[in-house]
């Protein structure tokens, strides 16, 4: 199992768009990814889970990937996060 935690800069959050590039950037992954922001967990596959976490700008999520291309899912996730869905910061 791989685990990371990072801070969401994105100015909306994961919310509507990023959210959706999020989930779509989990899809292409095999492995079971799950986000965790606080004790509420969500499927990463999931827009009505990533969507009901609430994450919120400056608040820190936790990104578990279990599976074959667990480690290229987390960091896959982490890039875009760090990209900032590619918009400007």
């Amino acid at each position: 199992m791989q685990t990371t935690s990072i801070v969401v800069r994105n100015k909306v959050g994961l919310h509507a768009r990023p959210a959706a590039l999020f989930v779509q950037a989990a899809m292409a992954h095999e492995s079971r990814i799950t986000v965790a922001k606080a004790e509420k967990r969500g499927n990463a596959k999931s827009i009505l889970a990533i969507l009901a976490l609430g994450v919120q700008q400056g608040e820190e999520i936790s990104i578990e990937a279990e599976g074959s291309d667990e480690i290229d899912a987390v960091k896959s996730l982490v890039k875009l996060i760090e990209d900032n869905f590619g918009e400007p910061l």
